[in-house]
């Protein structure tokens, strides 16, 4: 037996000791911090400030099957169950410092970016407000037009430079731009591999579960400025380029259909959901929920970290999403997209109805939507997934055979 370790097990150990070390660092008297997920996490770890991210606890604790009890606790202090799930499990967290996932430190103060949802800002104002501690803003206007305008850069640039002048009084210590330059440099190095490995799904058969994907999400979330994020995902490259070159698919019992994924997982449902899936050959290869962490820029390059984080898919006008969505679905070749229409996400999902208009004649590629929700399951029903995904089976098998008759019997690829 080898005793090489996978990048699965280095995944594991990593995210164990995220949390290890945030816990003995709060311990110790040491700053502590929560973050947004998509955040510029370069500044704090310049600092060398122990950072953990509610969203990534949250699908964790939805995941383990642990959300009821903190949901509850949110609503019975009065926040509607129409409210992100992700904020009330975080908010009943608060209250009760309890969970079925590995517990976190209650932090000294907080980072908020609006640039994947607003919601993000009533949220982390109230804990501001609640734990009587700081919040450092970072506010990315939406882009309406197709590029981030350069005044845009300018704003979002004079907010870093607040921020860097908070964290200098938070902390008592002088900012280290050399040190600096160089988390930007592991940070976008990460990103780099993160994409890459994800790239490789294109291959037909995928060496990759889609599913995985979502998992090792949560290490390009908390640690893309650690040398550990690199070494984690240029392994996981290594093992798909393997799988590749021996020709090995995800699935031993072979790749039916090909699918993206539109929204955030189902955590609460994770598995059933991959079952469900894999049950009929369908292998999700694509998605735009984890592309959104892939900020790619040059390190010591202000204008173009400005940029990265403003660029994510989220933020961008109606026509580059449907551009992205159609690109991913044509370049990984799927044959049928489901969409999560997550009651967390009212924004995003209302934005699904014109994207799905839109999109389905630019692919002629089947879909179907499923009522969920990222961490709250009583929005979840299996029994609707289940024929849901049995009617996307449908269709797509109906126009492969349309496509092979087309073709005077050849097989369709």
């Amino acid at each position: 037996m080898s005793d090489k370790i996978t990048s699965k097990q280095l995944l594991g150990q990593l995210l164990q000791k995220h949390y290890d070390e945030a816990l003995e660092a709060k311990k110790r008297g040491e700053l502590v911090a929560w973050s947004t997920s998509i955040a510029p996490n370069e500044f704090c770890e310049t600092m060398g400030i122990h950072v953990v991210y509610p969203e990534n606890h949250a699908a964790a604790i939805g995941a383990k099957g642990g959300a009821i009890p903190l949901l509850e606790t949110a609503e019975g202090l009065g926040y509607s169950v129409d409210l992100c799930s992700y904020a009330r499990i975080n908010l009943g967290y608060i209250k009760t410092l309890d969970c079925v996932a590995d517990n976190i430190p209650l932090p000294d103060f907080i980072i908020c970016c609006n640039n994947i949802c607003n919601t993000l800002i009533k949220w982390y104002e109230n804990i501001a407000a609640q734990l009587s501690i700081p919040m450092i803003m970072i506010d990315v206007p939406f882009n309406h037009e197709r590029q981030v305008t350069q005044a845009r850069v300018e704003y979002i640039k004079a907010q870093f430079t607040e921020a860097i002048g908070m964290l200098e009084k938070i902390t008592g210590k002088d900012f280290d731009y050399e040190r600096f330059y160089e988390v930007m440099r592991i940070s976008a190095e990460s990103c780099r591999y993160w994409k890459h490995a994800m790239s490789l799904a294109q291959q037909v058969p995928s060496p990759l579960n889609g599913f995985d994907i979502f998992n090792y999400m949560a290490l390009i979330v908390c640690m893309r400025g650690k040398q550990g994020c690199i070494d984690t995902f240029k392994l996981l490259s290594e093992e798909l380029e393997e799988s590749i070159r021996q020709g090995r698919g995800a699935f031993k019992e072979g790749e039916k259909h090909r699918i993206m994924w539109e929204g955030i997982a189902c955590w609460p449902y994770l598995g059933h959901n991959f079952k469900t899936l894999k049950s009929y050959g369908i292998n999700m290869v694509g998605s735009t929920y984890p592309d959104a962490w892939a900020l790619l820029y040059e390190p010591g390059d202000l204008d173009a970290m400005a940029r990265a984080y403003s660029s994510i898919v989220n933020n961008c006008c109606l026509e580059q999403q449907v551009e992205y969505r159609t690109g991913v679905i044509k370049d990984f070749r799927c044959d049928g997209t489901i969409y999560h229409l997550n009651r967390s996400c009212k924004i995003m999902d209302f934005l699904q109805y014109e994207q799905q208009r839109q999109i389905a004649p630019a692919t002629n590629v089947p879909f179907i939507s499923f009522d969920g929700d990222q961490t709250d399951p009583r929005n979840f029903a299996q029994a609707q997934f289940e024929t849901r995904v049995q009617a996307l089976v449908e269709m797509m098998e109906e126009q492969k055979k349309a496509a092979n008759n087309s073709q005077g019997g050849v097989e369709h690829v």
